[in-house]
């Protein structure tokens, strides 16, 4: 595992961010981009889910809103692993950073698995609160480990 994480540290892409003047500063600043994307469809929707705005119609909203944080996920799940590509050996030894990938994991297993199944207008009242808590807990805690990441290690 050390010689792969040693190995995407030093390939091309990764060398380019890491040296490059505005490389990482770009990349960084999309994964930003990429995770208001992300988190400005979900906490509406989450939100929704919650109990809140109850006069808006669920469907419509999901319509606009699950494809609107999918695209911002792919975005940041890219734009995060070239951020990890320049450090993989020391991000991969911060214990916080593996929390993060699970919390990711997580909120995306469970976006799949309600979206595969017969979908958020379907599910019950307390299935929808129950829906939009695990999602809103999963994505806020993937943001502030991540953030975190900055604070630890090294």
């Amino acid at each position: 595992m050390d010689a792969l994480l040693a190995a995407l540290s030093e390939s091309g892409p990764a060398q380019l961010i890491r040296f490059s003047r505005w490389g990482y500063a770009a990349v960084n600043t999309a994964h930003v981009a990429s995770l208001a994307v992300l988190v400005g469809a979900i906490l509406p929707l989450d939100l929704r889910l919650l109990g809140a705005w109850r006069a808006v119609p669920l469907e419509p909203l999901a319509r606009i809103l699950v494809p609107v944080a999918a695209a911002g996920l792919a975005c940041a799940l890219l734009t995060g692993l070239l951020l990890f590509s320049t450090r993989a050996p020391g991000y991969a030894g911060i214990d916080l950073f593996w929390v993060k990938l699970a919390l990711i994991a997580a909120g995306s297993l469970h976006a799949i698995a309600v979206q595969a199944g017969p979908g958020l207008a379907s599910l019950s009242s307390r299935g929808r609160r129950l829906s939009g808590g695990i999602s809103l807990a999963c994505w806020a805690g993937a943001l502030v480990s991540g953030r975190f990441l900055a604070f630890v290690g090294d």
